[in-house]
């Protein structure tokens, strides 16, 4: 398994936006076959910046994961939408293990 940390950081006017874009987007990450999980998360002390975590059952599946048109259209939408380019980190999972994401 791969959880990835997004980290994006949207203009405030955008923040709406954003938020309808991304959540398509998640809606439709999910139902990949290699997604486990697709959280997107809103900071509350600053509400410009989300997380979006995702994991994967493989290390091929982001790849994949970015060939989905679903994907292409979130990324083209909402590129103009951040105050700076996202970034991200790669975690290995610990707890719970594979099975525990299938809930």
């Amino acid at each position: 398994m791969l959880v990835v940390h997004v980290f994006v950081h949207v203009k405030e006017e955008m923040i709406e936006a954003f938020k309808s874009a991304t959540l398509e987007n998640a809606s439709k990450s999910i139902q990949e076959p290699g997604v486990a999980r697709f959280d997107v998360i809103q900071q509350q002390d600053d509400p410009q910046r989300f997380v979006l975590v995702e994991v994967y059952k493989t290390l091929d599946d982001p790849a994949r994961h970015k060939e989905t048109e679903h994907y292409k259209t979130w990324r083209d939408t909402v590129t103009d939408m951040m105050a700076e380019p996202r970034s991200n980190i790669k975690y290995s999972n610990i707890f719970p293990d594979e099975d525990g994401w299938e809930s």
